[in-house]
Order: C-alpha cells, then structure tokens, then sequence
C-alpha cells in the first residue's frame, strides 16, 4: 500500500534516519513554520534512499515571493548556512531556501503550484511505485548511482533504461 505522504507521521516509526528526521522537523517547528505554504517533505529521505549527505527537501506554495523571502528570513536566517535565492526553473519563478540544523541540510522549494501537482512529489510518488514494485537489487541499484554522483531521477531513469530527458521521462513512466 501507498504511504500517505502528506505528513511526517511515517517518518516517526521509519529507519533511524527518517526518525531523526521526524524528530528534528517536530524539535524546531519547521513544518509549523511552513504551515501557510502547505508543506510537504519529498525527496530521497521519505523513500529510503538517501545517502550520506542526502538533505531534508520540503516542498510549499507561494504566489507572493517577497512575502515568502521575508516569512523564510525572519524564521529560518538565525540557522547555520542560511541562504536565500529566487530563481527560474521551467519557466516558473521558485524560491529556494538553504540552512543546517545539526548534520542535516534543509532546502525548502516553494513556487506558486500546489504541492501535490509539483514535479518533487510526482517524481517521489513515481519513485515509490517503483521500488514497491521491484525488488530489494533495484533499490540497491539506486543508491549505488546515487553513491557514485547520481542525482536521483537519473539514476532512475539509468536502471529503467529511459531515455531522453530523465526528469520528464520519469514523469512520463507508467507504473503498474
């Protein structure tokens, strides 16, 4: 069955990372301060395949970019590597926004879609069906790309053999 992404319960009662996870984001609020953007974490943590210096990725909405920067400033600029930057990926204006806590680097990705419908979660939701699908070689398979300098939907995309642009090809991937 498909995990319910939507919160971080799940990261609770997961591997040791993912419950390290869990208990940062709760310790420092971070989905709390998020709360207006409809947070929503992604990336390789939530699927259990980072690698060592994997970040915390947390999706949000915005239509109001300079009310985000200063939301993000005033709440996150007090944490180590603090950097802020807007940016256009795909034609659409982003936000993306860099700290550390502790080992962890978060970067917060917000740009004016729901966060359901943004490409991290697709790819996330893809990347899930797959490694239900396939066996415990493929997952390995991943991390040894993700290991050798792979960024995930390449590696993805590399083992299924896709071809042509491996973002848009894993979003164009039917999973059974």
């Amino acid at each position: 069955m498909m995990q319910n992404f939507l919160t971080i319960d799940y990261l609770e009662h997961g591997n040791e990372i993912q419950h390290n996870v869990f208990h940062l984001l709760r310790n420092h609020q971070i989905l709390e301060k998020l709360d207006t953007y409809k947070p929503i974490v992604v990336g390789t943590i939530p699927i259990e395949i980072n690698i060592e210096n994997s970040d915390i990725d947390i999706i949000g909405e915005t239509s109001n970019f300079e009310k985000a920067t200063n939301h993000l400033t005033e709440n996150f600029s007090h944490y180590i590597e603090f950097k802020i930057d807007q940016l256009i990926n795909n034609n659409e204006t982003c936000l993306t926004c860099n700290f550390r806590i502790d080992t962890f680097e978060i970067e917060i990705y917000l740009e004016n879609k729901i966060p359901t419908e943004q490409n991290a979660y697709r790819h996330m939701l893809i990347e899930a069906k797959l490694l239900e699908k396939f066996d415990e070689s493929f997952k390995n398979k991943i991390i040894e790309l993700k290991k050798n300098g792979y960024k995930t939907e390449p590696a993805f995309a590399k083992v299924l053999e896709l071809k042509g642009n491996p973002y848009l090809a894993l979003l164009e991937y039917e999973v059974d």
